[in-house]
Protein backbone atom coordinates (compact mmCIF):
# COMPACT_ATOMS: atom_id res chain seq x y z
CA UNK A 1 0.00 0.00 0.00
CA UNK A 2 1.37 3.42 -0.94
CA UNK A 3 0.54 6.69 0.91
CA UNK A 4 0.83 10.11 -0.70
CA UNK A 5 1.04 13.13 1.63
CA UNK A 6 0.20 16.64 0.51
CA UNK A 7 1.12 19.85 2.25
CA UNK A 8 -2.36 20.18 3.66
CA UNK A 9 -2.43 16.67 5.10
CA UNK A 10 0.99 17.12 6.71
CA UNK A 11 -0.21 20.31 8.42
CA UNK A 12 -3.25 18.51 9.86
CA UNK A 13 -1.03 15.69 11.22
CA UNK A 14 1.31 18.12 12.93
CA UNK A 15 -1.59 19.96 14.57
CA UNK A 16 -3.08 16.72 15.83
CA UNK A 17 0.23 15.61 17.34
CA UNK A 18 0.73 18.94 19.08
CA UNK A 19 -2.73 18.77 20.65
CA UNK A 20 -2.16 15.20 21.86
CA UNK A 21 1.14 16.11 23.52
CA UNK A 22 -0.40 19.07 25.32
CA UNK A 23 -3.13 16.81 26.77
CA UNK A 24 -0.70 14.09 28.17
CA UNK A 25 -0.69 13.52 31.93
CA UNK A 26 2.76 14.21 33.44
CA UNK A 27 4.49 11.08 34.94
CA UNK A 28 4.49 10.49 38.67
CA UNK A 29 7.91 11.45 40.09
CA UNK A 30 9.95 8.65 41.77
CA UNK A 31 10.38 8.94 45.51
CA UNK A 32 13.74 10.32 46.49
CA UNK A 33 15.93 8.14 48.69
CA UNK A 34 15.72 8.67 52.36
CA UNK A 35 18.65 8.59 54.76
CA UNK A 36 17.27 5.35 56.30
CA UNK A 37 17.36 3.41 52.97
CA UNK A 38 20.58 4.14 51.02
CA UNK A 39 21.11 2.60 47.52
CA UNK A 40 23.87 -0.10 47.63
CA UNK A 41 25.02 -2.84 45.26
CA UNK A 42 23.85 -6.35 46.02
CA UNK A 43 26.48 -8.48 47.75
CA UNK A 44 27.51 -11.66 45.83
CA UNK A 45 29.08 -14.58 47.67
CA UNK A 46 30.59 -17.30 45.46
CA UNK A 47 32.09 -20.56 46.82
CA UNK A 48 35.72 -21.22 46.00
CA UNK A 49 36.03 -24.56 44.21
CA UNK A 50 39.08 -26.74 44.89
CA UNK A 51 41.61 -27.24 42.12
CA UNK A 52 40.93 -30.28 39.89
CA UNK A 53 42.46 -33.48 41.19
CA UNK A 54 45.27 -35.14 39.25
CA UNK A 55 43.87 -38.65 39.77
CA UNK A 56 43.37 -40.83 36.72
CA UNK A 57 41.60 -44.16 36.36
CA UNK A 58 43.81 -47.17 37.12
CA UNK A 59 47.01 -45.12 37.44
CA UNK A 60 49.02 -44.48 40.59
CA UNK A 61 50.32 -40.93 40.08
CA UNK A 62 52.92 -41.45 42.81
CA UNK A 63 54.44 -44.42 40.98
CA UNK A 64 56.09 -42.64 38.06
CA UNK A 65 57.92 -44.36 35.20
CA UNK A 66 60.45 -42.04 33.60
CA UNK A 67 60.83 -43.15 30.00
CA UNK A 68 63.02 -42.02 27.14
CA UNK A 69 62.07 -42.58 23.54
CA UNK A 70 64.83 -45.20 22.95
CA UNK A 71 63.64 -47.09 26.03
CA UNK A 72 60.07 -47.06 24.74
CA UNK A 73 61.24 -48.37 21.36
CA UNK A 74 63.29 -51.12 23.00
CA UNK A 75 60.32 -52.24 25.10
CA UNK A 76 58.05 -52.25 22.05
CA UNK A 77 60.47 -54.32 19.96
CA UNK A 78 61.01 -56.76 22.83
CA UNK A 79 57.38 -57.21 23.82
CA UNK A 80 55.40 -56.50 20.67
CA UNK A 81 53.40 -59.58 19.68
CA UNK A 82 53.57 -58.74 15.98
CA UNK A 83 57.37 -58.57 16.12
CA UNK A 84 57.45 -61.90 17.93
CA UNK A 85 55.17 -63.39 15.27
CA UNK A 86 57.44 -62.07 12.51
CA UNK A 87 60.46 -63.64 14.21
CA UNK A 88 58.67 -66.98 14.38
CA UNK A 89 57.84 -66.65 10.68
CA UNK A 90 61.55 -66.13 10.00
CA UNK A 91 62.39 -69.29 11.95
CA UNK A 92 59.79 -71.20 9.97
CA UNK A 93 61.50 -69.99 6.78
CA UNK A 94 64.82 -71.35 8.12
CA UNK A 95 63.28 -74.75 8.71
CA UNK A 96 61.62 -74.65 5.30
CA UNK A 97 65.07 -74.24 3.72
CA UNK A 98 66.39 -77.07 5.86
CA UNK A 99 63.48 -79.25 4.74
CA UNK A 100 64.08 -78.40 1.08
CA UNK A 101 67.75 -79.31 1.35
CA UNK A 102 66.70 -82.54 3.05
CA UNK A 103 65.57 -83.80 -0.35
CA UNK A 104 69.23 -84.66 -0.97
CA UNK A 105 69.60 -86.65 2.23
CA UNK A 106 70.40 -90.30 1.34
CA UNK A 107 67.79 -92.90 2.22
CA UNK A 108 69.24 -95.96 3.90
CA UNK A 109 67.25 -99.21 3.90
CA UNK A 110 67.81 -102.62 5.40
CA UNK A 111 65.83 -105.84 5.62
CA UNK A 112 66.29 -109.42 6.74
CA UNK A 113 64.02 -112.44 6.81
CA UNK A 114 63.82 -116.22 6.77
CA UNK A 115 61.75 -118.11 4.23
CA UNK A 116 61.00 -121.73 3.36
CA UNK A 117 59.66 -122.72 -0.05
CA UNK A 118 58.51 -126.24 -0.96
CA UNK A 119 57.95 -126.87 -4.68
CA UNK A 120 56.38 -130.03 -6.09
CA UNK A 121 58.60 -131.62 -8.72
CA UNK A 122 57.69 -134.47 -11.04
CA UNK A 123 61.04 -134.69 -12.88
CA UNK A 124 63.88 -137.01 -12.00
CA UNK A 125 66.41 -134.37 -12.94
CA UNK A 126 64.76 -131.89 -10.61
CA UNK A 127 66.42 -133.55 -7.65
CA UNK A 128 63.13 -134.07 -5.85
CA UNK A 129 62.81 -136.06 -2.68
CA UNK A 130 59.36 -137.66 -2.33
CA UNK A 131 58.15 -135.53 -5.28
CA UNK A 132 59.13 -132.12 -3.85
CA UNK A 133 62.07 -129.78 -3.40
CA UNK A 134 62.30 -127.67 -0.23
CA UNK A 135 64.45 -124.57 -0.12
CA UNK A 136 65.14 -122.45 2.96
CA UNK A 137 66.80 -119.06 2.93
CA UNK A 138 68.14 -116.53 5.42
CA UNK A 139 68.12 -113.21 3.55
CA UNK A 140 69.82 -109.96 4.53
CA UNK A 141 70.03 -106.79 2.47
CA UNK A 142 70.96 -103.13 2.84
CA UNK A 143 70.91 -100.21 0.48
CA UNK A 144 71.13 -96.48 0.02
CA UNK A 145 69.39 -94.26 -2.52
CA UNK A 146 68.76 -90.60 -3.13
CA UNK A 147 68.97 -87.61 -5.43
CA UNK A 148 72.20 -86.12 -6.62
CA UNK A 149 72.67 -82.39 -5.87
CA UNK A 150 74.34 -82.08 -9.28
CA UNK A 151 72.31 -81.80 -12.48
CA UNK A 152 69.22 -83.53 -11.15
CA UNK A 153 70.45 -87.14 -11.17
CA UNK A 154 69.39 -89.99 -8.89
CA UNK A 155 71.33 -92.98 -7.57
CA UNK A 156 70.89 -96.22 -5.65
CA UNK A 157 73.13 -98.96 -4.25
CA UNK A 158 71.79 -102.28 -3.02
CA UNK A 159 73.72 -105.12 -1.35
CA UNK A 160 72.13 -108.54 -0.75
CA UNK A 161 73.53 -111.63 1.01
CA UNK A 162 71.82 -115.03 1.50
CA UNK A 163 72.32 -118.40 3.11
CA UNK A 164 70.36 -120.95 1.15
CA UNK A 165 69.78 -124.66 1.79
CA UNK A 166 67.89 -127.04 -0.48
CA UNK A 167 66.69 -130.63 -0.58
CA UNK A 168 67.51 -130.82 -4.30
CA UNK A 169 69.76 -133.87 -4.69
CA UNK A 170 71.31 -132.41 -7.83
CA UNK A 171 72.62 -129.24 -6.16
CA UNK A 172 76.42 -128.96 -6.17
CA UNK A 173 76.57 -126.50 -3.23
CA UNK A 174 74.51 -126.90 -0.09
CA UNK A 175 74.36 -124.66 1.84
CA UNK A 176 75.40 -121.87 -0.50
CA UNK A 177 75.94 -118.13 0.07
CA UNK A 178 74.93 -116.03 -2.94
CA UNK A 179 75.61 -112.25 -2.71
CA UNK A 180 75.14 -109.30 -5.04
CA UNK A 181 75.88 -105.57 -5.28
CA UNK A 182 73.81 -103.43 -7.67
CA UNK A 183 74.62 -99.78 -8.51
CA UNK A 184 72.33 -97.58 -10.60
CA UNK A 185 72.48 -93.94 -11.71
CA UNK A 186 69.97 -92.02 -13.82
CA UNK A 187 70.87 -88.65 -15.33
CA UNK A 188 68.30 -86.34 -17.00
CA UNK A 189 69.47 -84.75 -20.24
CA UNK A 190 66.55 -82.40 -21.01
CA UNK A 191 63.76 -82.06 -18.47
CA UNK A 192 65.04 -81.67 -14.90
CA UNK A 193 68.63 -81.27 -16.11
CA UNK A 194 70.36 -78.96 -13.62
CA UNK A 195 67.08 -77.56 -12.28
CA UNK A 196 64.54 -80.02 -10.97
CA UNK A 197 61.75 -79.82 -8.40
CA UNK A 198 64.17 -80.24 -5.49
CA UNK A 199 66.44 -77.42 -6.68
CA UNK A 200 63.38 -75.22 -7.22
CA UNK A 201 62.21 -75.75 -3.64
CA UNK A 202 65.66 -74.87 -2.29
CA UNK A 203 65.91 -71.66 -4.30
CA UNK A 204 62.41 -70.58 -3.28
CA UNK A 205 63.17 -71.35 0.37
CA UNK A 206 66.27 -69.12 0.18
CA UNK A 207 64.22 -66.27 -1.26
CA UNK A 208 61.56 -66.79 1.40
CA UNK A 209 64.26 -66.28 4.02
CA UNK A 210 65.09 -62.90 2.50
CA UNK A 211 61.38 -62.15 2.16
CA UNK A 212 60.70 -62.81 5.84
CA UNK A 213 63.74 -60.67 6.74
CA UNK A 214 62.23 -57.76 4.80
CA UNK A 215 58.84 -58.38 6.42
CA UNK A 216 60.45 -58.38 9.87
CA UNK A 217 62.22 -55.09 9.09
CA UNK A 218 58.95 -53.56 7.90
CA UNK A 219 57.13 -54.73 11.03
CA UNK A 220 59.91 -53.25 13.19
CA UNK A 221 59.77 -49.95 11.30
CA UNK A 222 56.01 -49.75 11.69
CA UNK A 223 56.30 -50.52 15.39
CA UNK A 224 58.97 -47.89 15.95
CA UNK A 225 57.00 -45.30 13.98
CA UNK A 226 53.90 -46.05 16.04
CA UNK A 227 55.85 -45.74 19.29
CA UNK A 228 57.31 -42.41 18.21
CA UNK A 229 53.86 -41.03 17.35
CA UNK A 230 52.39 -42.25 20.65
CA UNK A 231 55.37 -40.97 22.66
CA UNK A 232 55.12 -37.44 21.29
CA UNK A 233 51.32 -37.46 21.70
CA UNK A 234 51.76 -38.28 25.38
CA UNK A 235 54.42 -35.58 25.71
CA UNK A 236 52.02 -33.02 24.24
CA UNK A 237 49.15 -34.16 26.44
CA UNK A 238 51.21 -33.79 29.63
CA UNK A 239 52.58 -30.38 28.67
CA UNK A 240 49.16 -29.20 27.58
CA UNK A 241 47.83 -30.15 31.02
CA UNK A 242 50.56 -27.96 32.55
CA UNK A 243 49.46 -25.05 30.35
CA UNK A 244 45.83 -25.47 31.38
CA UNK A 245 46.76 -25.68 35.08
CA UNK A 246 48.92 -22.55 34.86
CA UNK A 247 46.10 -20.72 33.14
CA UNK A 248 43.62 -21.82 35.81
CA UNK A 249 45.96 -20.60 38.55
CA UNK A 250 46.22 -17.24 36.80
CA UNK A 251 42.43 -17.04 36.66
CA UNK A 252 42.21 -17.91 40.35
CA UNK A 253 44.69 -15.14 41.13
CA UNK A 254 42.62 -12.74 39.04
CA UNK A 255 39.52 -13.86 40.94
CA UNK A 256 41.14 -13.04 44.27
CA UNK A 257 42.33 -9.70 42.89
CA UNK A 258 38.79 -8.89 41.74
CA UNK A 259 37.45 -9.85 45.16
CA UNK A 260 39.76 -7.35 46.84
CA UNK A 261 38.80 -4.65 44.34
CA UNK A 262 35.11 -5.33 44.99
CA UNK A 263 35.70 -5.06 48.72
CA UNK A 264 37.37 -1.71 48.09
CA UNK A 265 34.42 -0.56 45.98
CA UNK A 266 36.49 -0.22 42.83
CA UNK A 267 34.77 -3.08 40.93
CA UNK A 268 31.16 -4.11 40.78
CA UNK A 269 30.39 -7.49 42.41
CA UNK A 270 29.27 -8.85 39.02
CA UNK A 271 32.95 -8.95 38.01
CA UNK A 272 33.38 -11.80 40.52
CA UNK A 273 30.82 -13.80 38.58
CA UNK A 274 32.72 -13.17 35.36
CA UNK A 275 36.01 -14.28 36.89
CA UNK A 276 34.39 -17.38 38.36
CA UNK A 277 32.80 -18.27 35.03
CA UNK A 278 36.24 -18.02 33.42
CA UNK A 279 37.60 -20.31 36.14
CA UNK A 280 34.95 -22.95 35.38
CA UNK A 281 35.85 -22.85 31.70
CA UNK A 282 39.50 -23.63 32.38
CA UNK A 283 38.53 -26.36 34.84
CA UNK A 284 36.78 -28.10 31.95
CA UNK A 285 39.92 -27.72 29.84
CA UNK A 286 41.90 -29.47 32.59
CA UNK A 287 39.49 -32.38 32.71
CA UNK A 288 39.67 -32.75 28.93
CA UNK A 289 43.50 -32.62 29.09
CA UNK A 290 43.53 -35.35 31.74
CA UNK A 291 41.42 -37.59 29.52
CA UNK A 292 43.77 -36.94 26.59
CA UNK A 293 46.73 -37.99 28.79
CA UNK A 294 45.05 -41.26 29.73
CA UNK A 295 44.23 -42.08 26.11
CA UNK A 296 47.75 -41.24 24.89
CA UNK A 297 49.36 -43.16 27.75
CA UNK A 298 47.24 -46.26 27.17
CA UNK A 299 48.05 -46.14 23.49
CA UNK A 300 51.78 -46.08 24.24
CA UNK A 301 51.44 -48.87 26.80
CA UNK A 302 49.58 -51.02 24.29
CA UNK A 303 52.59 -50.79 21.98
CA UNK A 304 55.22 -51.40 24.68
CA UNK A 305 53.80 -53.96 27.10
CA UNK A 306 53.50 -57.68 26.32
CA UNK A 307 50.12 -58.30 27.96
CA UNK A 308 47.52 -56.77 30.23
CA UNK A 309 49.09 -58.38 33.33
CA UNK A 310 52.15 -56.14 33.13
CA UNK A 311 52.58 -54.04 36.31
CA UNK A 312 53.46 -50.97 34.19
CA UNK A 313 49.77 -50.56 33.34
CA UNK A 314 49.24 -49.02 36.80
CA UNK A 315 52.25 -46.66 36.56
CA UNK A 316 52.15 -43.12 35.25
CA UNK A 317 54.56 -42.66 32.34
CA UNK A 318 56.67 -39.51 32.26
CA UNK A 319 58.43 -38.88 28.92
CA UNK A 320 61.87 -37.39 29.55
CA UNK A 321 63.37 -37.19 26.05
CA UNK A 322 64.05 -33.64 24.84
CA UNK A 323 61.30 -32.31 22.61
CA UNK A 324 63.61 -30.02 20.62
CA UNK A 325 64.59 -32.41 17.83
CA UNK A 326 66.58 -31.03 14.93
CA UNK A 327 64.72 -31.69 11.66
CA UNK A 328 66.73 -33.37 8.88
CA UNK A 329 67.89 -31.32 5.90
CA UNK A 330 67.44 -33.54 2.87
CA UNK A 331 66.44 -32.62 -0.66
CA UNK A 332 63.75 -34.53 -2.51
CA UNK A 333 66.28 -35.57 -5.18
CA UNK A 334 68.27 -37.38 -2.47
CA UNK A 335 65.39 -38.74 -0.43
CA UNK A 336 63.55 -40.48 -3.26
CA UNK A 337 66.42 -42.73 -4.44
CA UNK A 338 67.21 -43.58 -0.83
CA UNK A 339 63.59 -44.57 -0.22
CA UNK A 340 63.62 -46.84 -3.28
CA UNK A 341 66.76 -48.53 -1.97
CA UNK A 342 65.85 -48.78 1.71
CA UNK A 343 62.10 -49.31 1.97
CA UNK A 344 61.36 -52.94 2.94
CA UNK A 345 58.29 -52.96 0.68
CA UNK A 346 60.57 -52.70 -2.35
CA UNK A 347 62.79 -55.48 -0.99
CA UNK A 348 59.75 -57.72 -0.49
CA UNK A 349 58.56 -57.15 -4.05
CA UNK A 350 62.08 -57.80 -5.36
CA UNK A 351 62.20 -61.15 -3.55
CA UNK A 352 58.70 -61.99 -4.78
CA UNK A 353 59.83 -61.24 -8.34
CA UNK A 354 62.86 -63.53 -7.86
CA UNK A 355 60.59 -66.33 -6.66
CA UNK A 356 58.46 -65.80 -9.76
CA UNK A 357 61.55 -66.01 -11.99
CA UNK A 358 62.45 -69.31 -10.31
CA UNK A 359 58.96 -70.61 -11.06
CA UNK A 360 59.21 -69.52 -14.69
CA UNK A 361 62.57 -71.23 -15.09
CA UNK A 362 61.18 -74.46 -13.66
CA UNK A 363 58.02 -74.31 -15.77
CA UNK A 364 60.03 -73.75 -18.94
CA UNK A 365 62.18 -76.71 -18.03
CA UNK A 366 59.11 -78.89 -17.56
CA UNK A 367 58.02 -78.24 -21.15
CA UNK A 368 61.02 -80.21 -22.42
CA UNK A 369 60.85 -83.95 -23.20
CA UNK A 370 62.02 -86.38 -20.55
CA UNK A 371 65.25 -87.93 -21.83
CA UNK A 372 67.41 -89.74 -19.25
CA UNK A 373 70.58 -91.76 -19.30
CA UNK A 374 69.84 -95.01 -17.47
CA UNK A 375 72.82 -96.97 -16.21
CA UNK A 376 73.43 -99.87 -13.85
CA UNK A 377 76.27 -102.11 -12.74
CA UNK A 378 75.88 -105.36 -10.85
CA UNK A 379 78.49 -107.74 -9.46
CA UNK A 380 77.72 -111.12 -7.86
CA UNK A 381 79.42 -113.59 -5.61
CA UNK A 382 78.77 -117.22 -4.71
CA UNK A 383 80.30 -119.85 -2.43
CA UNK A 384 79.11 -122.94 -0.63
CA UNK A 385 79.79 -126.44 0.66
CA UNK A 386 80.24 -129.20 -1.92
CA UNK A 387 77.65 -131.96 -2.01
CA UNK A 388 78.15 -135.54 -3.26
CA UNK A 389 76.41 -134.53 -6.48
CA UNK A 390 79.35 -132.22 -7.23
CA UNK A 391 81.78 -135.21 -7.56
CA UNK A 392 81.98 -136.65 -11.05
CA UNK A 393 81.16 -140.36 -11.11
CA UNK A 394 83.62 -140.93 -13.94
CA UNK A 395 86.63 -138.88 -12.87
CA UNK A 396 86.06 -138.60 -9.19
CA UNK A 397 86.83 -134.87 -9.40
CA UNK A 398 84.72 -131.95 -8.22
CA UNK A 399 82.73 -130.20 -10.86
CA UNK A 400 82.62 -126.96 -8.81
CA UNK A 401 85.32 -124.33 -9.45
CA UNK A 402 87.63 -123.99 -6.45
CA UNK A 403 86.79 -120.30 -5.92
CA UNK A 404 83.14 -121.18 -5.32
CA UNK A 405 83.91 -123.57 -2.50
CA UNK A 406 83.76 -121.90 0.89
CA UNK A 407 81.52 -119.88 3.16
CA UNK A 408 80.06 -116.39 3.30
CA UNK A 409 83.49 -114.72 3.25
CA UNK A 410 84.41 -116.55 0.08
CA UNK A 411 81.20 -115.32 -1.50
CA UNK A 412 82.09 -111.74 -0.57
CA UNK A 413 85.56 -112.22 -2.02
CA UNK A 414 84.06 -113.33 -5.31
CA UNK A 415 81.74 -110.33 -5.19
CA UNK A 416 84.55 -107.83 -4.74
CA UNK A 417 86.70 -109.50 -7.36
CA UNK A 418 84.14 -108.39 -9.97
CA UNK A 419 84.46 -111.71 -11.72
CA UNK A 420 80.75 -111.84 -12.48
CA UNK A 421 79.74 -108.32 -13.58
CA UNK A 422 76.65 -107.10 -15.41
CA UNK A 423 76.37 -103.74 -17.22
CA UNK A 424 73.55 -101.75 -18.70
CA UNK A 425 73.56 -98.28 -20.27
CA UNK A 426 70.71 -96.80 -22.24
CA UNK A 427 68.32 -93.93 -22.88
CA UNK A 428 64.76 -93.52 -21.63
CA UNK A 429 62.45 -91.12 -23.45
CA UNK A 430 59.15 -89.80 -22.15
CA UNK A 431 57.20 -87.30 -24.23
CA UNK A 432 53.75 -86.14 -23.02
CA UNK A 433 51.41 -85.46 -25.93
CA UNK A 434 50.57 -81.70 -26.07
CA UNK A 435 51.90 -81.23 -22.50
CA UNK A 436 49.15 -78.77 -21.60
CA UNK A 437 49.88 -78.92 -17.87
CA UNK A 438 53.40 -77.54 -18.31
CA UNK A 439 52.23 -74.93 -20.81
CA UNK A 440 49.46 -73.72 -18.49
CA UNK A 441 51.85 -73.55 -15.53
CA UNK A 442 54.32 -71.49 -17.54
CA UNK A 443 51.63 -69.10 -18.76
CA UNK A 444 50.37 -68.65 -15.20
CA UNK A 445 53.84 -67.86 -13.88
CA UNK A 446 54.46 -65.34 -16.68
CA UNK A 447 51.20 -63.53 -15.95
CA UNK A 448 51.99 -63.57 -12.24
CA UNK A 449 55.33 -61.95 -13.03
CA UNK A 450 53.55 -59.17 -14.89
CA UNK A 451 51.25 -58.70 -11.91
CA UNK A 452 54.23 -58.40 -9.57
CA UNK A 453 55.80 -55.81 -11.88
CA UNK A 454 52.56 -53.80 -11.77
CA UNK A 455 52.51 -54.03 -7.99
CA UNK A 456 56.06 -52.73 -7.83
CA UNK A 457 55.24 -49.76 -10.04
CA UNK A 458 52.24 -48.97 -7.87
CA UNK A 459 54.25 -49.34 -4.66
CA UNK A 460 57.02 -47.09 -5.97
CA UNK A 461 54.42 -44.48 -6.84
CA UNK A 462 52.92 -44.70 -3.34
CA UNK A 463 56.39 -44.40 -1.78
CA UNK A 464 57.20 -41.34 -3.88
CA UNK A 465 53.94 -39.71 -2.79
CA UNK A 466 54.72 -40.53 0.86
CA UNK A 467 58.21 -39.04 0.60
CA UNK A 468 56.88 -35.89 -1.04
CA UNK A 469 54.09 -35.52 1.53
CA UNK A 470 56.44 -36.21 4.45
CA UNK A 471 58.99 -33.69 3.23
CA UNK A 472 56.32 -31.05 2.65
CA UNK A 473 54.79 -31.71 6.08
CA UNK A 474 58.25 -31.40 7.65
CA UNK A 475 58.90 -28.02 6.09
CA UNK A 476 55.36 -26.74 6.73
CA UNK A 477 55.28 -27.79 10.38
CA UNK A 478 58.72 -26.29 10.93
CA UNK A 479 57.46 -22.95 9.63
CA UNK A 480 54.26 -23.33 11.61
CA UNK A 481 56.30 -23.84 14.79
CA UNK A 482 58.15 -20.60 14.16
CA UNK A 483 54.84 -18.78 13.67
CA UNK A 484 53.31 -20.41 16.73
CA UNK A 485 56.30 -19.43 18.87
CA UNK A 486 56.08 -15.84 17.68
CA UNK A 487 52.33 -15.87 18.28
CA UNK A 488 52.80 -17.15 21.82
CA UNK A 489 55.36 -14.42 22.59
CA UNK A 490 52.99 -11.78 21.24
CA UNK A 491 50.07 -13.21 23.22
CA UNK A 492 52.10 -13.08 26.43
CA UNK A 493 52.99 -9.45 25.82
CA UNK A 494 49.37 -8.54 25.03
CA UNK A 495 48.12 -10.28 28.17
CA UNK A 496 50.67 -8.54 30.43
CA UNK A 497 49.87 -5.19 28.81
CA UNK A 498 46.11 -5.67 29.19
CA UNK A 499 46.56 -6.73 32.78
CA UNK A 500 48.56 -3.57 33.56
CA UNK A 501 45.87 -1.41 31.92
CA UNK A 502 43.18 -3.16 33.96
CA UNK A 503 45.02 -2.57 37.21
CA UNK A 504 45.44 1.05 36.18
CA UNK A 505 41.73 1.37 35.58
CA UNK A 506 41.94 1.96 31.83
CA UNK A 507 40.76 -1.49 30.68
CA UNK A 508 37.98 -3.93 31.46
CA UNK A 509 37.97 -7.40 32.90
CA UNK A 510 36.37 -8.65 29.68
CA UNK A 511 39.43 -7.61 27.68
CA UNK A 512 41.76 -9.18 30.25
CA UNK A 513 39.81 -12.45 29.98
CA UNK A 514 39.96 -12.32 26.21
CA UNK A 515 43.74 -11.86 26.26
CA UNK A 516 44.06 -14.69 28.75
CA UNK A 517 42.12 -17.05 26.50
CA UNK A 518 44.24 -16.06 23.55
CA UNK A 519 47.42 -16.74 25.53
CA UNK A 520 46.24 -20.22 26.56
CA UNK A 521 45.35 -21.02 22.95
CA UNK A 522 48.72 -19.71 21.73
CA UNK A 523 50.61 -21.86 24.23
CA UNK A 524 48.67 -24.96 23.20
CA UNK A 525 49.27 -24.19 19.53
CA UNK A 526 53.00 -23.90 20.12
CA UNK A 527 53.06 -27.23 21.97
CA UNK A 528 50.99 -28.85 19.22
CA UNK A 529 53.28 -27.47 16.53
CA UNK A 530 56.35 -28.83 18.34
CA UNK A 531 54.64 -32.21 18.70
CA UNK A 532 53.62 -32.19 15.04
CA UNK A 533 57.21 -31.38 14.05
CA UNK A 534 58.61 -34.32 16.01
CA UNK A 535 55.96 -36.60 14.53
CA UNK A 536 56.70 -35.24 11.04
CA UNK A 537 60.40 -36.00 11.54
CA UNK A 538 59.56 -39.59 12.51
CA UNK A 539 57.25 -39.95 9.51
CA UNK A 540 59.89 -38.57 7.15
CA UNK A 541 62.49 -41.02 8.44
CA UNK A 542 60.00 -43.84 7.94
CA UNK A 543 59.15 -42.70 4.41
CA UNK A 544 62.78 -42.90 3.25
CA UNK A 545 63.52 -46.11 5.18
CA UNK A 546 65.85 -44.62 7.81
CA UNK A 547 63.85 -45.48 10.92
CA UNK A 548 66.05 -48.38 12.03
CA UNK A 549 69.27 -46.53 11.27
CA UNK A 550 68.26 -43.30 13.03
CA UNK A 551 67.15 -45.18 16.15
CA UNK A 552 70.26 -47.46 16.12
CA UNK A 553 68.13 -50.59 15.88
CA UNK A 554 69.46 -53.82 14.40
CA UNK A 555 66.77 -56.38 13.59
CA UNK A 556 67.86 -59.99 14.03
CA UNK A 557 65.65 -63.03 13.38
Amino acid sequence: MRFVFTAKSLALLLAFASNAISQQVPPTPLPSPTPDAPIVQRSIELPVRPLPSGERVGVDAANQLSLTLPQAIELALSNNNDIDTSRKTRRIADFSLLRARGAYDPLATAEGYYESITTPTASAIGGAVNGAVTQTRFFGGAGVSGFSPFYGGSYSAQFNNNRTTTSNTNSFLNPQFPSSLALTYNQPLLRNFGFDANRREIEIAKRNQNLTDAQLRQRAIETIAGVEQAYWDLTFALRNLEVQRETLLQVREQLESNRRLVDQGVLAPIELVAANAQSYTFEQNIFAAQEAITRAENNLKSLMLPDRASPEWSRAITPVSPIDVEPPRLALEVGLPEAMRSRPEIAQLAETAEINRIDQRFCRNQKKPQLDIVSSFTTQGLAGTETPAAISSTTGLSRVPPNLVGGALSSLGNLLAFDYPSYRVGLALSLPIRNRVAKANLATSVIDGERIANMREQTEQVIEAEVRNALQALRSVESRLESATAGRVAAEELFRSEERLFRGGTSTFFLVTQRQNELAIARSRELQARTDLNKAIAEFQRSIGRTLEVNSVTVSP
